[in-house]
């Protein structure tokens, strides 16, 4: 297995410390548009890992550089502005591909808090007979939300449960970052999209529609000391994904945000801050969402700053497997404290990497297998989980 690696920020970085302990493949290029950021992150590594310069925003750029280095296998760390541009640059260059969020929606023109418009990942889905006519596999959504979270739906619709009233996807955490009021530990960017836009939901008989952004508040319970977080509707991939393999009444996303970066982001939307068309601003133009990004520090960097634990985790309620009825949260913890210590990269952001570095090794060794555009769902389950574990971080359930 031949890999690039796209995108050297927090998640690239943390990928390739994982991967370097690992031998299932050959060689790992690691591409970002700033060569300098891509050589640190190979930096130590060995010479399994190879730095070069990429524009992910051409996917030309995406099919030399996958034949000058015989790429098998492409996974994109980047933010999913640049999901089409890999996802076809991979596909031209005949190599499979993976990625951690799928390809941009676009809110109803006129009802965007009830009726969907372009949905998350349409985009790719839509050339889904074509990769699999060329015996090529493009695994979406395989970071850890979405990712282990729909590992999780699959395993508790095969191993837990006999119906399924609802898979709620619940995220949260106690982390706090020293010396700064306000400071997100993942990419801005990517969290105004989410957050904003209007949030999905499934439901039997309905389909998938459109709530307004925070919806639904709820106080969730997280394990392991973090505690009760509120949580609110956000749209996000799982439920785009989930009900194409998995049967249940409902599926929802909610997120715990806090009070206070729900206000930052209302404010934000207010002022157009979270605009993605530039503005001419002197002499330059710029995206409003990139001078907010940009005036935040980089959440990669954070790490020795940043105290306490994340949280991923789907929630099911149904029917057990003896009948009666049950209620169980599968999740994965990760303390900063730890994850800075194994492997020098902050909790969220390994977190993150982790899952794509399991799943490329379940593909290498035969593990998973598949052709077309596919989510986690897709494949089994316990193979995945057991070589999560196997990593050294394992995954956990509570019954409710």
């Amino acid at each position: 297995m031949r890999i690039l690696l796209v995108g050297a920020g927090g998640v690239g970085s943390a990928a390739v410390a994982i991967a370097a302990r690992r031998f299932f493949f050959e060689t790992v290029v690691v591409a970002d548009h700033d060569l300098s950021r891509a050589e640190r992150a190979v930096a130590g590594h060995g010479d399994r890992f190879v730095a070069a310069q990429l524009d992910a925003a051409s996917s030309e750029a995406v099919t030399a550089l996958c034949r000058t280095h015989r790429i098998t296998h492409v996974l994109n760390a980047v933010d999913p502005r640049f999901v089409m541009p890999i996802f076809n640059g991979a596909y031209a260059a005949g190599a499979d591909y993976l990625d951690m969020a799928m390809s941009l929606s676009h809110p109803h023109p006129t009802a965007p808090y009830e009726q969907t418009g372009v949905k998350l990942g349409d985009e790719q889905f839509a050339a889904s007979e074509q990769w699999s006519a060329a015996g090529r596999l493009a695994l979406c959504g395989i970071g850890v939300e979405p990712g282990l979270s729909d590992v999780f739906a699959r395993y508790a619709a095969d191993e837990l449960f006999t119906e399924i009233d609802e898979i709620g996807v619940r995220d949260g955490a106690n982390l706090t970052v020293d010396g700064y009021d306000f400071a997100p530990s993942f990419s801005i960017w990517t969290t105004i999209e989410e957050c904003l836009n209007p949030p999905v939901v499934w439901a039997e008989g309905r389909g998938w529609y459109t709530t307004e952004p925070f919806s639904e508040p709820e106080v969730f319970e997280f394990p392991e000391g973090i505690g009760p977080v509120e949580c609110v509707n956000v749209e996000h991939e799982e439920v785009l994904l989930v009900p194409r393999w998995v049967k249940a009444r409902r599926v929802t996303f909610k997120y715990g945000l806090g009070d206070e970066f729900i206000e930052v982001l209302k404010t934000l939307h207010k002022l157009g801050l979270d605009s993605t068309s530039p503005v001419r601003v002197g002499g330059a133009s710029v995206s409003p969402r990139d001078v907010v990004a940009a005036s935040l520090p980089d959440p990669a960097a954070l790490g020795d700053r940043m105290r306490g634990k994340t949280c991923a985790g789907t929630y099911v309620t149904g029917t057990g497997r003896d009948g009666r009825p049950r209620k169980v949260y599968l999740y994965h913890v990760v303390d900063n404290e730890w994850s800075m210590r194994e492997y020098g990269h902050q909790a969220v952001v390994w977190q993150t990497a982790v899952n794509p570095v399991v799943a490329l090794e379940l593909l290498a060794t035969g593990g998973w297998s598949g052709v077309g555009v596919l989510g986690p769902e897709a494949f089994p389950p316990v193979p995945f989980l057991d070589l999560l574990s196997g990593y050294g971080s394992p995954w956990r359930m509570e019954e409710r």
